[in-house]
């Protein structure tokens, strides 16, 4: 079964590189500009894991996990941080908020592909 991940990311150049290693590492792959855009995006894509950053406009990365935390149907899903971010109380947040996980940019594409397999598969 492939996987399918919903990226959000407000950075072009983070979406495309997460769409490029994503895919090569054969997932289905879709990615939304910001929070609002992924939120929208959710339902249609119903993705196996939601990797979002922190720092977007409209609706930051604690919006989006608070959205889909707060969902019935979409409690389940695997939603993994990614930002520049590396603050504890910012990585803490994000735990009590629902995240599953927490990468700091800028990626290695094993380990964040390792990630999301982990977490797929709990």
């Amino acid at each position: 079964m492939t996987l399918r991940i919903l990226a959000i990311d407000d950075s072009r150049t983070i979406r495309e590189m997460l769409r490029i290693t994503l895919t090569t590492a054969g997932f289905d792959v879709h990615v939304a500009e910001d929070g609002i855009d992924g939120i929208e995006m959710l339902e249609e894509v119903s993705p196996d894991v939601v990797i979002t950053d922190i720092n977007m406009p409209r609706m930051d990365g604690f919006g989006v996990i608070n959205s889909i935390r707060k969902n019935r149907s979409d409690r389940a899903i695997p939603i993994l941080v990614l930002t520049t971010e590396s603050a504890n109380d910012l990585k803490q947040r994000a735990r009590e908020s629902g995240a599953t996980g927490w990468i700091v940019k800028p990626f290695d594409d094993a380990k964040l592909i390792s990630a999301i397999r982990r977490i797929a598969a709990a």
